[in-house]
């Protein structure tokens, strides 16, 4: 057994403190044996003060009205949530940063050949949804950052917007320079939309939301079912989030009389052309005016039309116009200081801001951080303490571009690089399963959280009921995995919460939690993410709102009460490994790609293929891609994995460590995250400086690993791929000589 005496002994015994969690099924990552208990009861207390009501009446006062950044609700809600803290025994007060936040003050979206019709640009409210008929400060459907701009062109159907679809269109013969695109919402992120159509030309975009993916295709619609009605739209913010989060006009630093603010024209991630959402009703008459050759089957939506892609013989008239406003933007941050380690903090988060009701997204989430808040505040009257301190935090501006969470991180950059242990986020949250992203370093650790925690509706542990999920439904790969490994994967992030500024920026190892899967529906961004909408399509009775509680507050309470830190290499050097077979699987299907072109181009074989009624395509012969030397990676993570290996058995073994030394090992433990990161950042989007996980320069919120080599083989970019993998190289050296570092300690 591993006895770790009082702090002031000059050696602590690690005999079998069990980071792996498999030695005893009960024994918890980073407590010995007699500690787990005492933890465990403790969470068993935690639990006991949960309450389901609570969530409920927090979310129907949260969500009474609008609560936008810099909205008068919005800083209510701010003054109520610092409030509770205050009473619950919490160090709070609000973080105020002043950011840049446009709101639209013209939107017209008009055919004009060859019929004439004019978007409503309106959603209409319904009795059943008691804040729906609401205007005052009601935001209607609009892109935050989008250019101001008065247009008219003819219009294309460009089917989701991306980058594979504008291949698809050069094969038509299709160019839309000078056009006005019109897009569907999915298959990426909004602002990637925009992004690519001004790449190819386009002077504007317009967005809809196609019934097929959103609408009556999946099921009844809003109010009678959870699914998007004809006149609903999806807000958001088309800010080039790959390039950086926070204030487009303060990428990187924060605003002050030192840092001058740059100009709406300087900002590089602002959108270049005028960009605006629509309802599938709106969008009806533009596609059914469309003519031209037929969408491809995989681009046809549920509307009751031919689906034909133009250009024209519609033509469009679009003109938007906004307010460039600064407003403030109010984080609140809330403390429990650590009694025996006050300089390692334990941070927790969710954004409170919402672009009008926000049940679901954000305030499902941030009840039921308030409840786990609450639920310490009564731990603290019992005499508890914890260890490191806590800092639960509520961010502001989330909606436009991580405004809060990244003005806070770039302005307390220093300190919180020194002092932050772990980063746990939640956002929206639904009824069914556990979902987690996150540091691999942490895989092992939220599993045997999962395993604690007892799903509401199953009764199973929530980890098991994912397990059975994925044995079901997954994948050939993620099939065998759940039947035969021990963790199931978590996924790696990527972007669009607000974990972003500390993963991704600073190094901080971090976790996105979330309950969901069987909530779907058509509310995301509407003015119907309401209150009446959640209880009846979402979360009714808040079981799943409590799980959440129960699975962040077990989460921040290990980590705050951890003898050892529990973070384990093991796992994170599988998935990096896994990263590095993909990417050079890809390299060679870049490489066959071409070679089979060039041979079918060299035969002649693209003239018998053609179509002889459509214009001759020029078609030209493929680079081929260059073998890559990845020997420097490949023997990186081969070092890795036998520092990650000797780690655990260091720790499983057991041994002697001074007791002075035990900070030391767990300030290692919590910076190898650190040595992730790479000061230059990325290529082109310096303020991303992870090298193993970054959100894809044309997927927005979606994660590209690996992303320098990924990206640059995906862009033909050989010598930059070489480079890459070089980068990688490096912080996987540094990273596992900490490592080692950690294992001469626990020896």
């Amino acid at each position: 057994m591993l006895h770790i005496f009082s702090k002031t002994t000059t050696y602590i015994a690690l005999f079998c403190l069990v980071l792996s969690g498999e030695v005893f099924a009960q024994q918890l990552m980073g407590f010995r044996a007699e500690n787990t208990k005492k933890e465990l009861d403790l969470e068993t207390a935690f639990d006991k003060q949960l309450q389901a009501n609570n969530l409920r009446d927090w979310m129907k006062l949260m969500t009474a009205y609008p609560h936008q950044v810099g909205s008068a609700y919005g800083l209510k809600n701010a003054l109520f949530i610092k409030e509770k803290l205050t009473s619950w025994g919490f160090d709070t007060h609000i973080d105020t940063v002043h950011v840049l936040f446009p709101t639209p003050k013209t939107r017209i979206v008009e055919l004009t050949e060859p019929t004439k019709f004019k978007a409503s640009l309106m959603e209409k409210p319904f009795k059943e949804d008691a804040t729906s008929g609401q205007t005052k400060d009601v935001l209607p459907p609009y892109h935050a950052y989008s250019a101001n701009g008065d247009v008219t062109a003819e219009l294309v159907f460009v089917n989701y917007g991306i980058p594979d679809d504008y291949e698809e269109l050069a094969k038509l013969g299709i160019d839309v320079k000078g056009k006005i695109v019109i897009a569907k919402y999915g298959n990426s992120w909004r602002g990637i939309k925009p992004k690519v159509a001004y790449e190819h030309g386009a002077i504007g975009c317009i967005i809809y939301s196609d019934p097929k993916e959103d609408g009556y295709f999946q099921g009844d619609v809003y109010p009678k079912g959870p699914y998007k009605n004809e006149t609903g739209a999806q807000r958001g913010s088309v800010v080039d989030l790959p390039q950086a989060p926070g204030d487009p006009l303060t990428n990187g630093f924060v605003a002050s009389a030192e840092n001058k603010r740059l100009s709406i024209a300087e900002a590089p991630s602002m959108m270049k052309i005028p960009v605006l959402p629509i309802s599938y009703s709106d969008a009806l008459p533009l596609l059914k005016a469309l003519g031209g050759q037929v969408a491809p089957a995989a681009w046809r939506g549920a509307l009751p039309i031919t689906y034909h892609i133009g250009p024209g013989p519609a033509k469009v008239h679009l003109k938007l116009e906004f307010n460039f406003d600064i407003v403030p933007c109010y984080n609140v941050i809330a403390t429990l200081k650590g009694s025996e380690f006050p300089d390692q903090w334990i941070v927790r988060g969710n954004h409170h801001d919402a672009w009008v009701f926000g049940a679901d997204d954000p305030v499902s989430g941030a009840v039921a951080e308030l409840e786990e808040a609450r639920a310490l505040g009564e731990l603290v009257k019992t005499g508890w303490k914890p260890k490191r301190t806590i800092v639960y935090c509520w961010w502001d501006g989330e909606e436009p571009g991580l405004l809060g969470s990244t003005e806070w991180v770039e302005k307390y950059k220093a300190m919180l690089s020194e002092k932050t242990v772990v980063y746990l986020n939640t956002d929206g949250n639904g009824r069914g399963y556990l979902g987690a992203g996150g540091s691999h370093t942490l895989e092992k650790f939220i599993n045997q959280v999962g395993r604690d925690v007892i799903d509401p509706e199953k009764g199973t542990s929530v980890i098991e009921r994912l397990r059975s999920r994925t044995i079901v439904s997954g994948n050939p790969t993620a099939r065998s995995e759940a039947r035969s490994r021990p963790d199931l994967r978590i996924s790696a992030l990527g972007s669009g919460s607000d974990y972003t500024p500390f993963i991704q920026h600073l190094g901080i190892a971090s976790l996105n939690l979330g309950y969901g899967g069987e909530d779907d529906g058509g509310d995301y961004h509407s003015i119907f993410d309401s209150y009446d909408d959640y209880i009846r399509f979402k979360d009714g009775d808040f079981a799943y709102g409590v799980a959440l509680a129960k699975t962040v507050g077990r989460s921040v309470l290990r980590f705050a009460n951890a003898e050892i830190l529990p973070f384990d290499f093991s796992n994170f050097s599988n998935t990096v490994q896994m990263y590095a077979t993909d990417v050079k699987k890809q390299l060679e299907t870049a490489r066959t790609t071409a070679e089979e072109h060039n041979k079918l181009l060299a035969e002649g074989r693209f003239e018998a293929v053609a179509d002889p009624k459509e214009p001759k395509q020029i078609i030209a012969a493929m680079p081929v891609a260059p073998y890559l030397n990845f020997a420097p990676l490949d023997n990186a993570l081969t070092i890795l994995q036998e520092s990650a290996n000797a780690y655990s058995a260091a720790i499983n073994k057991g041994g002697n460590i001074p007791a002075d030394k035990l900070t030391q090992l767990n300030q290692i433990l919590y910076k190898t995250e650190r040595y992730l990161i790479n000061p230059a950042g990325l290529p082109r989007r310096p303020w991303y400086k992870h090298q193993i996980y970054a959100p894809g320069f044309y997927t927005g919120y979606g994660v590209k690993t690996l992303p320098m080599i990924r990206e640059a083989i995906e862009q033909k970019n050989w010598a930059e791929a070489e480079q890459g993998i070089l980068r990688v190289t490096e912080v996987l050296k540094n990273f596992t000589a900490e490592i080692d570092k950690a294992v001469g300690l626990v020896k």
